[in-house]
């Protein structure tokens, strides 16, 4: 007996464990660990169970339970915030992860669903891709969205071998890399052409990479980027005891790390920096414009608006202690930030009814400086959702504050993400996070420059010019949209094909 009759013979709630291993060993291929040779021996094991369900419910029970998996493994690193408020939501700990696993899920058992009304091999390959990146696309915008560990990240690798694989983000985004690792992972269950050609596009696709990875750069810009690295525990964050000091190493770090420069200089605080309220304390912000030296700061913080909800706001300080202007970051984290109507858990951290929700993404204006777009946290992680496409800006800044997830895998995650926005975009990414992983990204997401987590310090950098809008950026999501929906419907129509055969 080969082990994928072994596989294909189970039933019940044996089944649902082996689908439910073989998504949870599938997270392996995520970052930061990217063992990407586990996907096509799990994906086999997908495929092999999907050819013994019976009915459409049976497919999506498979989906569902390859999904639960892969999302459980995949997002653990939620359980780590939630112990940091354990005293308020003790309860909640052993709920969160697998709670979203089960949502989450729901999308991997619809890929799969969709999938099972293909014929076997490669029709049902095709179909599986499609859905599954379709199924992306809605995780994207469903309930505000949370396309957190997109399959195409699994290349977002550090080094080379992710400077090469990961181009082709700038073509169809991380959601047309879905699609092409889907394709690869199922090459054990096509047949010998189905191989030769994914041999083929394999090559194709390191070709283009490789070009594009180490073809001409543009010009560096003539502005010197300052990211500073605080340091500060998530439990002493907002203690009131220690404000001062924490204001104090901001500005410390700052005041240090300026020296002469024949150009102009921007210093960048992480997401919520300044434990003080900038738009009404004119004494925090000029002891900013003096650490600056000169150089305009961007810092997050908090203010409060005319209806007094408070926003998470990046604020401008110019050299004259001025705000020359702000943003407030819209793509809020459901209960870290605001509570969803539409699930009233009550289990808010921010209090006050939670932060009021910023306009949208903008390109915010500096005297002096080339137009830069805004991130704050959560938002890097949204494709085709971080630029205004009406004022493209010629750099992208985000700050964060993972301190919430340790040194879990979560921060490394969400640097992987706001790597791909680079590529996608071909902008430059300059990263300040309070605990790490503080880095800089040229256009094309090579790595320059980087802060490790719980260090404490600072990183200078040139800021690299920005490419032509690429294809992604001119286009946006239709892209990877029509290219799902088209393998998708490619792969029923093959499966009249593949009957008359």
């Amino acid at each position: 007996m080969t082990v994928l009759t072994w596989v294909a013979e189970k039933r019940g709630f044996r089944a649902d464990l082996i689908a439910l291993a073989a998504g949870a060993v599938s997270a392996l291929a995520l970052p930061p660990f990217h063992v990407l040779p586990v996907l096509p021996l799990t994906f086999l094991i997908l495929l092999t169970r999907m050819g013994v369900c019976a009915r459409p419910l049976a497919a999506l029970r498979l989906g569902w339970w390859f999904g639960f998996g892969l999302h459980l493994i995949g997002l653990y690193w939620i359980t780590e915030a939630i112990l940091i408020e354990a005293a308020r939501f003790w309860w909640f700990v052993p709920i969160a992860v697998p709670a979203l696993a089960a949502i989450l899920s729901v999308f991997v058992a619809g890929a799969v669903w969709l999938a099972w009304f293909a014929a076997a091999g490669w029709p049902r390959v095709l179909a599986l891709a499609g859905g599954w990146v379709l199924m992306d696309l809605a995780r994207q915008f469903v309930a505000t969205g949370f396309p957190w560990n997109p399959m195409g990240s699994v290349w977002a690798v550090p080094g080379l071998t992710g400077d090469i694989m990961s181009q082709p983000a700038a073509l169809a985004s991380v959601h047309g890399l879905t699609l092409a690792t889907i394709l690869l992972a199922c090459v054990l269950a096509l047949p010998r052409l189905g191989r030769m050609l994914c041999a083929a596009g394999l090559a194709a696709w390191i070709g283009f990479g490789a070009a594009r990875a180490f073809g001409p750069d543009p010009p560096d810009q003539k502005i010197r980027i300052v990211l500073v690295q605080g340091n500060v525990p998530q439990g002493q964050k907002w203690d009131q005891a220690l404000l001062v000091d924490i204001f104090e190493r901001y500005l410390r770090l700052t005041h240090d790390a300026i020296t002469p420069f024949l150009g102009q200089t921007v210093v960048v605080w992480p997401e919520t920096a300044s434990p003080f309220q900038l738009e009404t304390d004119a004494t925090a912000r000029a002891a900013i414009a003096q650490a600056g030296g000169g150089a305009m700061v961007l810092t997050g913080s908090v203010r409060f608006d005319t209806q007094g909800r408070p926003r998470n706001t990046l604020f401008a300080i110019g050299p004259d202690s001025r705000i020359t202007t702000l943003y407030d970051k819209w793509h809020l984290v459901p209960f870290g930030e605001y509570q969803p109507d539409w699930l009233p858990l009550g289990i808010q951290i921010v209090p006050g009814g939670g932060f009021a929700m910023g306009p949208g993404p903008r390109t915010l204006h500096m005297a002096g400086l080339p137009p830069v777009g805004p991130l704050i946290c959560y938002e890097a992680i949204f494709p085709g959702q971080v630029v205004d496409r009406a004022d493209r800006p010629d750099w992208m800044v985000n700050v964060t504050n993972d301190a919430w997830f340790g040194t879990s895998t979560g921060p490394r995650q969400h640097l992987a993400a706001a790597r791909l926005r680079a590529i996608e975009e071909g902008l430059p990414l300059l990263r300040a996070a309070n605990t790490g992983i503080t880095s800089a990204f040229d256009s094309k997401g090579h790595e320059i420059t980087r802060l490790e987590m719980e260090q404490t310090g600072v990183r200078t950098v040139t800021l690299p010019g920005p490419l032509p809008p690429t294809l992604f950026a001119r286009f946006g999501l239709i892209i990877p949209g029509i290219l799902a929906f088209s393998t998708l419907v490619f792969g029923w129509a093959g499966s009249r094909i593949v009957k008359r055969l």
